[in-house]
């Protein structure tokens, strides 16, 4: 099975911005699949919304930007774990391996 990054974000903020320089780059570090979904982007986020609802399902508490690990993206998704919010290139690395860690081989 596939296993993606997906970030949800807004364009006008400035933390998504800076995490931009190194998200991708660390996504492809772990195998994973990098989608990139902008808020304002509506044929984008119409596409990955059930994932994001699944976990905010009135968008509360979500952190900007909002990465979600999930297995089959585009189609029956089983979301492995999160990371919200900006971090440093290696803390982020960090929790990312972590949700990977915790989730057992496919079968």
């Amino acid at each position: 099975m596939s296993q993606a990054l997906i970030k949800f974000y807004s364009e006008d903020c400035g933390i998504c911005h800076k995490m931009s320089f190194y998200d991708q780059k660390v996504a492809k570090e772990l195998n994973l699949e990098f989608i990139d979904v902008k808020m304002q982007d509506t044929a984008t986020y119409r596409k990955y919304r059930k994932i994001l609802l699944t976990q905010y399902p009135n968008k509360e508490g979500m952190g900007w930007p909002t990465y979600i690990v999930c297995e089959s993206p585009e189609g029956d998704f089983k979301i492995l774990g999160e990371v919200k919010g900006g971090h440093p290139k290696g803390e982020f690395r960090k929790r990312l391996q972590a949700i990977l860690d915790n989730t057992p081989a496919s079968e």
